[in-house]
């Protein structure tokens, strides 16, 4: 086996990564070809962060060109139960669940049950406040369901260069880690 490297450069298909040294960096090995490389903890996450936001720009784009059809959307099945969902909170306005895919211990989606055209916050209009209030009363519900009140974050995507995936108005509740800023 080859000696440990202070420092490499990692060339792969569409892509270069150049680290500093790997002295006090956690670090895994990776083999090719009986060659042994080690990746510092950062690095690796860098690997496949990329391909995830590509892919999830690529997402955006895809929803946002479907946006107006009128069509169901994911969030609309899972209001009529037609798809199963972890449910933390709901009255006759909106609906709080859990997010399949959390950023943070504590991840939960927001959502009005009737979307009345509300399908991004850039398309709110003024006969939207109440529901609007009624979403952000709803997050503070949630947070204090959920142990965060003390510090928790709530996040609108609203457009495809925001990367919204989902052309139903929804409100992203984080929590149970620290927040760091900026946060995009």
């Amino acid at each position: 086996m080859a000696a440990v490297v202070s420092s490499f450069t990692l060339l792969s298909r569409n892509f270069a990564i150049n680290t500093r040294a790997l002295s006090n960096v956690k670090a895994t090995s990776i083999f090719n070809n009986n060659n042994r490389f080690l990746i510092p903890v950062q690095s690796r996450r860098s690997l496949f962060r990329t391909n995830a936001v590509d892919d999830e720009e690529a997402l955006a784009r895809a929803a946002a060109a479907s946006a107006e059809s009128g069509a169901p959307t994911i969030f609309d099945k899972i209001i009529a139960k037609e798809i199963p969902s972890s449910i933390v909170y709901e009255n006759e306005k909106v609906l709080a669940f859990r997010d399949i895919s959390p950023q943070a211990p504590v991840h939960v989606l927001v959502i009005p049950k009737f979307r009345d055209g509300l399908t991004q916050l850039g398309k709110a209009e003024a006969r939207h406040g109440e529901i609007l209030g009624e979403l952000l009363y709803a997050a503070k519900i949630v947070a204090e369901k959920e142990g965060i009140l003390d510090g928790f974050r709530v996040v609108i995507n609203s457009g495809p260069t925001a990367c919204q995936s989902v052309y139903h108005l929804h409100l992203h509740v984080l929590g149970g880690r620290q927040m760091k800023w900026p946060p995009g």
